[in-house]
C-alpha cells in the first residue's frame, strides 16, 4: 500500500490541462478562467459625484453658510459643458461627471435651493463625495487572474471591464462506470440480494460541482462481456472513473478487461480508511481512477483524489484540502498503519472554540452518517490514542472549496 500523499502526487502528475475555449459572460459563470482578464476601460472614466447635491469649489464654502449661483446641472451620463467659477455651483446627481473648476460635492440635504441660487449650510473639504477617475480600476489593469473559478461577482467585474466574452478551460468529460451484480439504479426493481446504487449519482454531483461534466455509463455486471461492452462507452472521455471492482477478488476482472483497452496500472490500494481499494492508471493516455464500491469510501476518495485531479485538469489551484484544527469531544483509540478519515459533527463552545465529535460507528457503508457529518477528523498512520480535549486536524464538509 502507498500513502495518501504519494497517491495524490502520482495522480496529479498525470493530469493534463484542458484546452481553452471562448464563451459569453453568462456562460462563463462557474467555469475556470484560462487567461488573465485586463480592463479595456477605466472605471469611472472621469471624476464623478458619489451623491446627489451640488458641485462646488471647497474654498467657496469654507465659511458656510454661503449663497452660490447655480449655473446648470450634471445628471448621470451627461456632463456640464462649462466651468465652475468662484461663487458658483452646479446641480449634480449620483454618477454625474464633476464639472471643471469644482473639487467637492455638497449633498442636497445640506443645502437650500432658491431659484437660481443655492444656500450651502455646511463646509466640505476638497474631494468630498468625489469619486476620482480610475477609482475602481484603470484600463490595462488585471482584474481577474487565470485559474480562478468564476463567481457571479467575477462576471459582474468582467462586464464592467467591458469584456463581452472570456477564455475559460474546457470542462473535462468524466465517464462514470459502476460495476456489480448486486446494485440497481434508484427506482428499478430490487432483487432479494440487491441494493440501490447511490455512487454514480453522488459522484455525478461531485464532478459537476467541481467544474467537470459527468457521463454516466450505467452499471456493468460482474462478467467480462458486460464490463467490456460498457467500458467502450468511455471513448472520447478525458477521464474514466470506475465505481467498485477494485477490491480483492474483483480487481483481476476489472484489470483484465480494461487491459484490453490499454490499461497500464500505476498503483492499487492506499493506506487509508475508508478507501483502501483504490486503483489508478492510464488507458491509452486517458487517466483511469478506480474508486471503491462502498458509498462512503467512494465519496471520501472523490473528495481526496478526484476533485483535486479535476482542478488540475482545469488549471486551478489543487491545494483545496486545507485542514484546520478543532478540540476533540470524545476519546479516540490508537490508529493503525492507515490514514483515517472519521466522520464527525462540529459545534462551537460558549467561548467560540470549535469542537469535533466523531460518530461512534464509522462503517464505510453508512452513507447517512456522511450526509450528517460536518467534517472529517484526520488521523495519521500510527497516531497514538487521543483523549477528549486534545486538538485534532479536520477537513470541513460544509464549506465550499471555490470562492463563489
Amino acid at each position: 500500500m502507498i500513502s495518501v500523499a504519494e497517491a495524490q502526487a502520482r495522480i496529479l502528475a498525470e493530469m493534463r490541462t484542458m484546452p481553452a475555449e471562448t464563451v459569453g459572460l453568462v456562460a462563463a459563470h462557474g467555469r475556470v478562467l484560462a487567461e488573465d482578464v485586463a480592463a479595456r476601460v477605466t472605471q469611472p472614466p472621469v471624476a464623478v459625484s458619489a451623491m446627489d447635491g451640488y458641485a462646488v469649489r471647497a474654498g467657496d464654502v469654507a465659511d458656510a453658510p454661503v449663497n452660490l449661483d447655480c449655473i446648470g446641472s450634471a445628471p448621470a451620463g451627461q456632463a456640464f459643458s462649462g466651468s465652475v467659477a468662484a461663487g458658483q455651483a452646479v446641480r449634480i446627481f449620483t454618477g454625474g461627471p464633476v464639472p471643471d473648476g469644482a473639487d467637492a460635492i455638497v449633498i442636497q440635504e445640506d443645502t437650500e435651493a432658491d431659484g437660481e441660487r443655492v444656500r450651502v449650510l455646511t463646509s466640505v473639504p476638497v474631494g468630498h463625495y468625489v469619486r476620482p477617475a480610475g477609482l475602481d480600476f484603470e484600463a490595462g489593469r488585471v482584474g481577474i487572474r487565470a485559474g480562478r473559478r468564476l463567481s457571479a461577482r467575477d462576471i459582474g467585474l468582467a462586464a464592467a471591464m467591458n469584456m463581452p466574452w472570456l477564455s475559460v478551460r474546457r470542462q473535462p468529460r468524466v465517464a462514470l462506470l459502476a460495476t456489480g451484480d448486486e446494485i440497481v439504479r434508484p427506482g428499478e426493481p430490487i432483487g432479494p440480494s440487491q441494493i440501490v446504487s447511490s455512487n454514480s449519482l453522488a459522484l455525478t454531483a461531485l464532478i459537476d460541482g467541481s467544474g467537470g461534466i459527468a457521463v454516466d455509463l450505467g452499471i456493468a455486471r460482474d462478467n467480462e462481456d458486460s464490463l467490456r461492452r460498457m467500458a467502450a462507452g468511455a471513448r472520447g472521455a478525458d477521464m474514466l472513473v470506475t465505481l467498485g471492482g477494485a477490491s480483492v477478488g474483483e480487481h483481476d476482472l476489472v484489470r483484465r478487461v480494461l487491459g484490453e483497452h490499454g490499461l497500464e496500472l500505476d498503483f492499487w490500494r492506499i493506506a487509508m480508511r475508508p478507501g483502501k481499494p483504490l486503483m489508478f492508471g492510464q488507458i491509452d493516455g486517458v487517466p483511469m481512477l478506480g474508486l471503491p464500491g462502498n458509498p462512503v469510501s467512494s465519496l471520501v476518495c472523490g473528495l481526496i483524489f478526484l476533485r483535486p485531479a479535476l482542478r488540475a485538469m482545469l488549471g486551478a489551484d489543487t491545494d483545496i484540502l486545507r485542514s484546520e484544527t478543532a478540540v476533540l469531544d470524545a476519546p479516540l483509540a490508537a490508529n493503525d498503519r492507515r490514514q483515517d478519515y472519521l466522520r464527525a459533527e462540529l459545534r462551537r463552545d460558549e467561548d467560540g472554540s470549535l469542537r469535533a465529535r466523531p460518530f461512534g460507528k464509522q462503517d464505510s457503508s453508512m452513507l447517512s452518517a456522511l450526509a450528517q457529518a460536518d467534517c472529517l477528523v484526520l488521523r495519521a498512520p500510527h497516531a497514538p490514542a487521543a483523549t477528549a480535549g486534545e486538538r485534532v486536524e479536520i477537513l470541513r464538509l460544509d464549506h465550499p472549496f471555490d470562492p463563489m
